[in-house]
C-alpha cells in the first residue's frame, strides 16, 4: 500500500460500521432526482439510514447529492464498476461504494481515492481473492441466483473471517433466511422503495415498508 492510499482493512472497518446501522440497505435506482430528498427522508424516518443509489441512471449523482442533505442519512453509490465511477460517486458526496464484482483497477482506484467499497463475490475463489487483498466485508451477488441463503451459509465454515451483504432477489419472503446467518451483516434490497410508490410520491407507504424492514433482526 502506498502512503497515500487507503488500506483495505481500514475501508472494511468503515463498511462494517455502515452495514451494522440497519438490517437492510435500501438499493435505489433513481430515475429523477427531483424527489430524491423526499425518498431519502421517508426511508431514514422509517429506520433505514443507509441508502445505496445505483449509478445506472443519469440522475444518480444528482440524487446522491440531494440525499446527503437529509439528516441521519448515510449515502452510498451502487454499481460502481470503474475508476471513473469511484470518482463520480465521491464527488457527488457518497461515503461508500458497492460493486457487483471486483477488478484490480476498481479496487486500486477505490484505495487511491480513500473510498470505502464493498466488492462483490459469488464463489469461494472470488471471496478468497478479495480476502487475500484485505477485504473482509463483501457483497454476495447475485444472492438468489447464486444459490441463495443455503450457498451463503456454506461459505461460512471455510471462510469465517468474511462477512457479507447479500443482494439480488431478496425480499420480505426470504430476507429472514439471510439475516439468520452468522456471516450476514445486512442485506441489500430494493423492495423497500418500489418504483410505483416512488413515482407517485407515496412517501408514507415507503416509510411503512422501511419500518417493517428496520424491525428485522440479525
Amino acid at each position: 500500500m502506498g502512503v497515500h492510499t487507503m488500506n483495505p482493512r481500514d475501508g472494511c472497518r468503515e463498511t462494517s460500521r455502515i452495514c451494522q446501522l440497519a438490517p437492510v440497505i435500501a438499493v435505489l435506482t433513481v430515475k429523477s432526482s427531483g424527489n430524491a430528498d423526499q425518498l431519502a427522508s421517508a426511508l431514514v424516518n422509517g429506520g433505514l439510514p443507509v441508502l445505496e443509489v445505483t449509478l445506472r441512471t443519469p440522475a444518480a449523482p444528482h440524487a446522491i447529492r440531494a440525499m446527503t442533505t437529509v439528516e441521519g442519512s448515510v449515502i452510498g453509490a451502487g454499481t460502481v464498476l470503474t475508476p471513473a465511477d469511484v470518482r463520480a460517486a465521491k464527488d457527488a458526496g457518497a461515503v461508500f461504494g458497492v460493486s457487483p464484482g471486483a477488478t484490480e483497477r476498481l479496487l486500486s482506484a477505490a484505495e487511491a481515492e480513500k473510498f470505502p467499497i464493498i466488492p462483490g463475490s459469488a464463489t469461494a475463489s472470488e471471496a478468497m481473492r478479495l480476502l487475500e487483498r484485505g477485504y473482509t466485508v463483501q457483497k454476495f451477488f447475485p444472492a438468489e441466483a447464486s444459490g441463495g441463503a443455503t450457498a451463503l451459509k456454506a461459505l461460512a465454515a471455510p471462510l469465517p473471517q468474511i462477512k457479507f451483504c447479500p443482494t439480488g432477489g431478496i425480499n420480505m419472503d426470504n430476507v429472514a433466511d439471510y439475516l439468520s446467518l452468522e456471516n450476514t451483516m445486512c442485506v441489500g434490497g430494493s423492495w423497500v422503495a418500489p418504483d410505483d410508490l416512488v413515482s407517485s410520491g407515496r412517501w408514507k407507504q415507503i416509510e411503512a415498508l422501511a419500518r417493517k424492514a428496520a424491525s428485522l433482526r440479525n
